[in-house]
């Protein structure tokens, strides 16, 4: 049993993501939109490409994301990518750089810079000792 993508409900779930009113999204659009108007199109199961072409451009989001997205789909792969331990699985991702090497080098290039700082200080003092004298 195939089950049909809602591009309305598409359109409402990112429209919500981002946290736009249907007033702000029917103006985005143009004079001949309301929040009526928002509301009817957003209870549509299919939406005009050229219509769904328009909210891509308004909302920033791909036009595939309105036909393709798809919410239990999308709830299996964050539940996958879980653990019993409700941890990431990125967590148990094991680092080859050796953390105390990397914080001693950024060390070392801060003394070094400090240290050219400290002698372009010295040479500009010594420049400006002689602008004085002359």
């Amino acid at each position: 049993m195939e089950q049909k993508i809602h591009q309305g409900r598409n359109v409402k779930r990112f429209r919500e993501m981002l946290n736009i009113k249907q007033e702000a999204l029917a103006y985005d659009l143009g004079e001949d939109w309301n929040q009526k108007k928002i509301s009817m199109l957003e209870q549509k199961d299919v939406i005009e490409d050229k219509l769904l072409k328009q909210i891509s451009a308004v909302l920033k989001i791909p036009v595939e994301a309105f036909q393709n997205f798809d919410e239990e789909q999308a709830i299996n792969i964050i539940s996958n990518t879980f653990d019993n331990c409700q941890q990431p699985a990125s967590v148990f991702y094991n680092s080859t750089i050796n953390q105390i090497d990397q914080f001693i080098k950024l060390h070392e290039e801060k003394i070094a810079l400090y240290e050219r700082m400290l002698k372009e200080k010295d040479e500009m003092m010594a420049r400006l000792e002689k602008l004085i004298n002359k």
